[in-house]
């Protein structure tokens, strides 16, 4: 088959990987969900090759997925995991979970759904990097990223772009502390959280 391609993919990456290569310097174990076409994870993968980086996306996307990793026969990309964020996660334990683009294609229940899931797959410690637009205090932060949401609610009314600090407050819930929140190119962010350790008397402590 033809593989997928977006744009947007081949505009970003780069920007992405230079967060990535600190962030995810320690992991070792990367679950991605909502790997899209495949682009990122390939580009991702050839690029930090001491990681093992999971695909996942709905079944629809898994073709294309699986042409991008057959292309690059990479050593460090399983096979991609069907997972849809409201249904059945898999068992496994990831240092790291990475996703891009993906909280402002979701319904907001699934939003929620995505984080109340993060810490049966994510490991003490993991890292937890999401990219995207985001709004601030509930406001656009670009005329862009307004345009942007008006055609995403045109298209579903359950889309739309996220404000930061709700999403900070589902991955607090979860037991994440923000750790960076870093400037991207046409008005997108990259924020990196950090799953709490159990302190001895079983409290969570946050990141100074």
């Amino acid at each position: 088959m033809d593989k997928p391609f977006a744009p947007a993919c081949e505009r970003n990456r780069e920007p992405i990987l230079d967060v990535l290569r600190a962030a995810f310097a320690r992991c070792r174990h990367v679950l991605e969900i909502g790997s899209g076409t495949g682009q990122h994870a390939v580009h991702f993968a050839a690029a930090m090759p001491w990681l093992d980086w999971q695909c996942s996306d709905r079944t629809e996307q898994l073709p294309g997925i699986r042409a991008w990793l057959a292309e690059a026969a990479l050593p460090n990309t399983p096979a991609p995991l069907e997972l849809d964020v409201a249904g059945t996660w898999p068992h496994a334990r990831y240092d790291a979970v990475f996703s891009a683009n993906t909280l402002h294609i979701m319904g907001w229940p699934e939003v929620e759904r995505l984080f109340a899931c993060l810490p049966a797959v994510a490991g003490d410690g993991a890292v937890l990097a999401i990219y995207g637009p985001f709004n601030r205090d509930g406001r656009y932060t670009s005329d862009s990223n307004a345009d942007f949401d008006r055609a995403l609610k045109a298209r579903d009314s359950r889309m739309g772009l996220r404000d930061a600090e709700a999403v900070d407050m589902l991955a607090r819930a979860a037991g994440f502390a923000l750790a960076q929140d870093h400037a991207m190119p046409a008005n997108n962010r990259c924020l990196v959280w950090r799953r709490r350790l159990p302190a001895a008397g079983g409290d969570l402590p946050g990141i100074a």
